[in-house]
């Protein structure tokens, strides 16, 4: 089994920068593919950004050129530096896990989720 533990969400006003963690443990040999999600109030959860065990990277067209996903220590560790952040990506942050190496498409694709952390941006 795979555990995940985010960390680092807060307020920041818009123009501004988080940097989220996600500490893993468990079977981690076992993953493949790692990412973070998100979900605002209303909305439906959306993939924000992807990384192989490869180190090959993708992210959601409304994140790209702004955030960089990033990872160390043979996916133990998860990170997600959010730059020039707008009121838009306030949301709950979440890191995910995927044992297969093929690009989840669909957040039900993920096998393992950490407990989530808050994001908020205002203007």
């Amino acid at each position: 089994q795979v555990q995940l533990v985010e960390s680092g969400g807060g307020s920041v006003q818009a123009g501004g920068s988080l940097r989220l963690s996600c500490a893993a443990s468990g079977t981690i040999f076992s993953i493949n593919v790692m990412g973070w999600f998100r979900q605002a109030p209303g909305k439906q959860r959306e993939l924000v950004a992807i990384i192989t065990s490869g180190g090959g990277t993708n992210y959601a067209d409304s994140v790209k050129g702004r955030f960089t996903i990033s990872s160390a220590s043979a996916r133990r560790f998860l990170y997600l530096q959010m730059n020039s952040l707008k009121p838009e990506d306030t949301a709950v942050y979440y890191c995910a896990a995927r044992m297969s190496g093929v690009l989840p498409r669909n957040p039900d694709e993920l096998d393992f989720w950490g407990q989530g952390t808050q994001v908020t941006v205002s203007s």
